[in-house]
């Protein structure tokens, strides 16, 4: 499934998660494919717990103790997912998810500071940071802009949208 695929199901779906098609045609949709197109895949693994719930790495930096960041890390390969800092257990399991999706699940995810995602295989020193506040304040600015374009109210939009 190629991007504009994947945005078009997020457009579609939209309506079940309390938003209007226009919101997420105008403001979230726009953003998620600036951020998918820094990516040079269509799909990542990403691990999951029993539960669904994805597996979030805190990291500490080193000289400032509390600055932890809550990452997730996405694969380009189901392999490299797997040998993801040797994590052997049946509780863990890797689902390959479009781009687009994962984009907008560090939209709404509150608990996550980024995704951070490995897009050379076998190579898991270098990855591509995508940070949520970045991508909740572009998202934010295209909510102010389709304000502001339409004179009357947007009532589809919930008050802790973004």
């Amino acid at each position: 499934m190629n991007l504009d695929e994947q945005l078009q199901i997020l457009i579609n779906e939209a309506p079940q998660h309390g938003v209007s098609k226009i919101v997420m045609e105008k403001a979230v949709i726009p953003a998620l494919k600036f951020f998918a197109s820094q990516l040079q895949h269509t799909h990542y693994h990403v691990l999951h717990s029993e539960d669904r719930s994805w597996l979030v790495t805190t990291l500490r930096h080193r000289e400032k103790q509390q600055s932890d960041k809550r990452v997730i890390y996405a694969f380009s390969t189901r392999k490299d997912a797997a040998s993801f800092q040797g994590i052997t257990t049946p509780d863990i399991r890797i689902v390959s998810l479009p781009v687009a999706h994962i984009l907008f699940q560090l939209f709404t995810v509150d608990r996550l500071d980024s995704i951070i995602f490995m897009e050379v295989a076998g190579k898991k020193e270098h990855g591509t940071e995508i940070e949520r506040a970045k991508l909740q304040t572009i998202i934010e600015q295209q909510l102010r802009r389709l304000k502001l374009k339409h004179s009357s109210p947007l009532t589809n939009i919930p008050p802790n949208f973004a």
